[in-house]
């Protein structure tokens, strides 16, 4: 067998249906309520075009065991959310709820953040209101539309997920 590179970059595409491809697999996906475009503001649902690091994974350790991966992997907790308040000093950044300004909680009941791959949209720098919080996450039964993320059902997810290396990357076209 000859020693082939393995691509760190999940695809997402869309045609009728979007679909993130990568080594080994390929899966159906929700994309934001705005669709794939390039992003404007905070709050348009429009999942950004574009070639963006995967941070790291956050999961939920009361719900599943660690997922594998070579990313870095941390566990979600109680009080972790993710500011989302344009003008805040911690806009797109992680907090401790409660948070005096606008932040979504990370520890959800409906299970969609059980898995979360932070994806480097605005962190580096961060502008301010050009739109926070771009995951890769667990999918609604029904694969409805997101807030702009992608998401993919939990398997496919870990899956993968599983594959991947400090440098990965997601490219949404």
């Amino acid at each position: 067998m000859s020693n082939s590179i393995v691509s760190q970059t999940l695809i997402v595409e869309t045609s009728d249906t979007p679909i993130l491809r990568w080594d080994g697999g390929s899966a159906r996906c929700a994309v934001g309520r705005g669709g794939i475009a390039m992003k404007r503001r905070e709050g348009d649902g429009i999942t950004p075009i574009g070639h963006f690091p995967i941070r790291k994974i956050l999961y939920r350790p009361d719900r599943l065991a660690r997922p594998e991966s070579g990313l870095p992997v941390e566990q979600i907790a109680p009080d972790d959310g993710w500011c989302d308040a344009p003008g805040d000093p911690n806009y797109n950044r992680p907090v401790k709820l409660p948070y005096p300004a606008s932040a979504e909680s990370m520890w959800r009941d409906d299970r969609l953040y059980d898995v979360v791959a932070l994806l480097g949209f605005n962190d580096d720098p961060v502008i301010d209101a050009a739109g926070s919080a771009i995951f890769l996450h667990c999918a609604r039964e029904d694969y409805g539309p997101t807030e702009g993320c992608v998401a993919l059902k939990l398997t496919d997810l870990l899956n993968a997920l599983s594959g991947l290396k400090p440098g990965a990357s997601i490219e949404i076209r």
